[in-house]
């Protein structure tokens, strides 16, 4: 067994492509090796921003010898179809076939055995496919190649067995990259030629000329070195795993370098600080013991320096210094102008061609948050309301033009130095919230009304105009506000009817103009069937399973979230009951005579049974049970009194097993069998009240 070690060589791999790289190269090499016929036991990789290396251990010296045999054409047949054959086999008379009797007449049969070459010849063929078939997400075009690459491609490093293999990767016109067993170190540490012999020789050497090729390892030492530096000047790191991985893929040898920002900075919002640092220059910010953003910054460089890193730190102090300054001027002149000022400008600004500018949507969703704040407990509508019209006015101002990641956080700041009410800034910072589904939601009420217009405006705005998410596009992120709208719902415990929210959002567009009057049931309709499916996803971590929600959401009266869980979770304690899984088979079996039998008849079996054609106990008994307990559950229901509802339910279980065990339903006289079809017909009506047990599965994942 032997080993392969590919190294593709280039200029810097932007960081954000590297391990998707990574992981393409190893999918690209395993299958085709495995198509070759060449199984191995493990395959590794590494990447670093200028080298992109694949490992695979035990490979066979060579292929397997392979044996097939193939049918040809029926003895007998024209001789060109013969020859055909001969050629596709490798043979040259009919003489080395053999004939067989498939009993559908004699055919030509050709065993053709061929013998596996040694890998060391097989591998450079598929090397050179992997390189050709990479899929960049973007790729450079160079002046003589025609071989695309993300940056110019150096070297292939390609050893088997200890030996470079033969051959090249053509990269356009008379230009190849022959394979090499030698690489180079970090480009100013150690940029001499390196000859390795295996993968183990490959990570000493790289390490010994200051590459450190594993990604896992230099984020692990980076972040140990940036809370040791930290922790020296007793400080800690701000977490920020984005960043944290974004610099592991710029450097090949971390060095963190600590430096310092200027006190005259410190008055610009925290928020500014670290954006600006961590968009512009990929900076650690850092805090101080009770949280306050400390006036220093970690740098992570690429290199060691006899001076420790003292011009390094210089330099980006400076480089820094000018990015705040930029960030000072944005600061100062913003809040010469007013919030309110700053709102006709937004009539300048297209939210989209079809439903006008973002001065239009501000009207709206302060309309629609005046119109929720009657709908949650404690909001005040005028609050909510100012909240909302100012939401979007820091769009306008320089500091997000230059950050558009602080919109809602700028508004907040501004408005607060005007003077507005805590409620009322909190509910501007707060409105885009929750952005993902590990990002905390708004809980105060004005906050909470102010989202929710948001998310729900641009929902019925896009559903309306029928640009709604389709498989895996989703370009307004419309998934991401549903789940937003559903958090901010259920973990709020608001008890709203989103019909008529939505409804009411609608007008909104309505009173726009170039709306249909009679679109809104429709839209409602579209986006409750939408809801359903990402209340499927944001319930999955709680164990809620999806076929349940489906049960519930199908009876097409319940827009209350909040009851619908309360529902679906009941619900799922009686189906998860051996009473309740007898239940649900037995409906099953009561559905399916129903259906089998209606579907003979060419005629439905609804409707009441009738007790004077009863004549066995049992048919009574069920009755009575399905009349008894379906208005207990019914009345349970409409109190949401749901487990003690579900409870009721369950208590049909012993009366439906009677039935069955003693009652033929397909009675030879007519009426009776009539009659018990509708008592079974009753079964699935009663059950169906309550949710649409059809829609529940056997087996459900969780």
């Amino acid at each position: 067994m032997s080993e392969l070690l590919l190294e593709l060589f280039s200029e810097e791999i932007p960081a954000r492509m590297q391990a998707r790289a990574a992981e393409d190269l190893q999918r690209l090499m395993t299958d085709k090796l495995h198509a070759a016929g060449l199984h191995f036991t493990l395959a590794r990789t590494y990447v670093t921003p200028r080298r992109l290396t694949l490992v695979v251990e035990e490979l066979p010296a060579a292929q397997p010898d392979v044996r097939e045999v193939r049918k040809g054409p029926r003895v007998g047949s024209p001789q060109a179809a013969i020859d055909g054959f001969l050629k596709s086999a490798g043979l040259k008379s009919v003489k080395e076939c053999e004939e067989r009797d498939t009993g559908k007449g004699v055919f030509y049969f050709a065993t053709i055995e061929k013998k596996g070459q040694p890998t060391g010849q097989v591998l450079p063929a598929i090397v050179t496919a992997c390189v050709q078939e990479m899929p960049w997400p973007k790729s450079m075009r160079f002046a003589d190649l025609t071989q695309r690459w993300v940056r110019p491609l150096h070297h292939v490093l390609a050893v088997f067995d200890g030996a470079a293999l033969e051959g090249a990767v053509p990269m356009g016109g008379t230009t190849k990259l022959a394979f090499t067993s030698r690489t180079r170190g970090h480009r100013f540490l150690s940029p001499t030629e390196i000859s390795v012999a295996n993968s183990s020789d490959y990570l000493i050497k790289l390490k010994s000329a200051k590459i450190i090729p594993d990604p896992k390892e230099r984020r692990t030492l980076i972040w140990a070195q940036c809370r040791d530096r930290a922790l020296k000047e007793g400080l800690t790191v701000k977490q920020d795993e984005g960043l944290l991985d974004e610099v592991t893929g710029l450097v090949e040898w971390p060095v963190v370098l600590m430096g310092r920002i200027d006190q005259q900075f410190m008055t610009v919002p925290p928020e500014v600080l670290t954006t600006s640092m961590r968009t512009h220059q990929k900076y650690f910010a850092l805090q101080d013991k009770t949280g306050k953003l400390a006036a220093r910054f970690l740098v992570v460089a690429n290199m060691d320096t006899p001076d420790k890193g003292a011009q390094i730190v210089a330099g980006n102090e400076r480089v820094l210094r000018a990015r705040l300054s930029d960030a000072m001027f944005f600061w100062e002149q913003d809040q010469k102008v007013r919030l309110a000022e700053r709102l006709p400008a937004l009539n300048d600004i297209i939210f989209h061609a079809k439903l006008g500018t973002i001065g239009q949507k501000v009207k709206r969703i302060e309309a629609l948050a005046r119109h929720l704040a009657g709908l949650i407990p404690g909001c005040n509508a005028d609050q909510a309301a100012q909240a909302a019209r100012l939401a979007k006015a820091d769009l306008t101002t320089g500091m997000v033009g230059e950050f558009p990641e602080l919109q809602g956080i700028m508004g907040r700041y501004y408005a607060g130095i005007e003077g507005a009410a805590p409620e009322i800034t909190d509910a501007i910072a707060d409105h885009y919230r929750p952005l993902g589904p590990t990002d905390q939601c708004p809980s105060a009420p004005a906050s909470v009304a102010v989202a929710l217009a948001d998310k729900i405006d641009s929902l019925v705005g896009f559903f309306t105009i029928d640009e709604k998410p389709t498989g895996s596009k989703d370009p307004f992120a419309l998934r991401r506000a549903a789940l937003g709208v559903i958090r901010l719902i259920l973990e709020n415990g608001l008890r709203l009817k989103l019909r008529d929210v939505f409804g009411f959002a609608y007008s909104g567009f309505y009173d726009q103009g170039g709306f249909e009057q009679n679109q809104p049931k429709a839209v409602a309709a579209q986006l409750l069937e939408f809801f359903a499916d990402r209340l499927k996803v944001a319930l999955k971590e709680q164990g809620v399973r999806h076929d349940l929600i489906a049960a519930v959401f199908a009876l097409g009266d319940e827009d209350d979230l909040v009851r619908l869980v309360a529902r679906v979770k009941a619900l799922q304690d009686l189906v998860e009951s051996d009473a309740g899984a007898n239940l649900l088979a037995a409906y099953r079996r009561a559905s399916n005579i129903v259906r089998i039998e209606e579907k003979k008849d060419s005629a439905s079996h609804d409707g009441a049974a009738d007790p004077a054609k009863f004549t066995l106990p049992e048919e009574g008994k069920l009755f009575k049970a399905l009349e008894q307990e379906s208005q207990i559950a019914l009345k349970r229901t409409a109190n949401e009194e749901f487990v003690a509802a579900m409870g009721s339910l369950s208590n049909l279980r012993a009366p439906i097993d009677d039935f069955f065990d003693r009652v033929t339903v397909n009675d030879p006289d007519p009426a009776l069998r009539s009659n018990r079809l509708r008592l079974l017909s009753t079964i699935r009506a009663t059950l169906n009240a309550v949710a649409d047990f059809s829609k529940i599965e056997a087996k459900a994942d969780s």
